[in-house]
């Protein structure tokens, strides 16, 4: 990873967001930073876990871009300690390649990951991308109701029984997605491209959200009634 002279595109309804970069590599940290701060982002740092949980709190950014091996605390356990009282979009820097790996940070309440090494003009994407979503799509577009759930999608808010879920961006997504479509049936291959316009990537991400969307929306998570499996197909979301 060595700096370079392009800059990323920037956007007016991005401009000025905050992003926390944590990350114990220097040269990876001052990278990343200066690649984000060219895009037009406000760029603050930490180097361990226990900065970036302070940091979290009282910085309060837009997203995080999260190490998942850090001093102090493992990057897992500062993005559940995170996660326990925020939704703030989650990036995981891993160099840890594995499947089981990457589950892991997914589980933790990631809603992406990059591998190590990789491209700082691909980590500035990832940001844009998932900070555009949070932001909206500037054309109005209706709300849903489907059951007991409403959406309102220029609010990003998912609301059950009139309460607001606390969902990542991630399950908002992919939530927003089923609600628009409600009794069929994706694969996760489908899943992946028509909720996050991946043409490839890791199916795992699928099953993990679902997972994780599940412990928020069904009574029962283990028997789930609601965002149910179809077997040799995906996933149905049945309301």
């Amino acid at each position: 990873m060595t700096s370079a002279p392009w800059v990323a595109p920037s956007s007016r309804e991005l401009a000025d967001r905050r992003v926390l970069v944590v990350e114990d590599d220097p040269m990876v940290l001052e990278v990343a930073s200066s690649y984000l701060t060219s895009a037009g982002f406000i760029v603050s740092t930490a180097v361990d876990g226990f900065a970036a949980l302070e940091a979290a709190s009282t910085a309060h950014p837009d997203l995080i871009v999260l190490d998942r091996m850090l001093p102090g605390i493992d990057g897992a356990e500062v993005c559940r300690r995170i996660r326990a009282t925020s939704t703030v979009p989650i990036i995981l820097l891993t160099a840890l390649g594995s499947t089981d790996d990457r589950i892991v940070g997914l589980e933790a309440g990631a809603d992406d990951y990059l591998t190590k090494p990789f491209s700082p003009r691909e980590l500035v994407l990832r940001v844009q991308s998932i900070l555009r979503r949070s932001v909206g799509d500037l054309t109005p577009e209706a709300s849903v109701e489907v059951g007991p759930f409403s959406l309102d999608p220029a609010a990003r808010i998912i609301k059950r029984d009139g309460t607001p879920l606390a969902l990542t961006a991630r399950e908002f997504d992919l939530f927003s997605f089923l609600l628009k479509h409600p009794r069929q049936a994706f694969s996760r291959e489908q899943l992946l491209k028509s909720v996050w316009h991946w043409e490839f990537g890791d199916l795992s991400t699928v099953t993990v959200t679902v997972r994780r969307l599940r412990e928020k929306i069904e009574p029962d998570p283990t028997n789930p009634s609601m965002l149910v499996t179809v077997w040799g197909v995906g996933y149905r979301l049945d309301l």
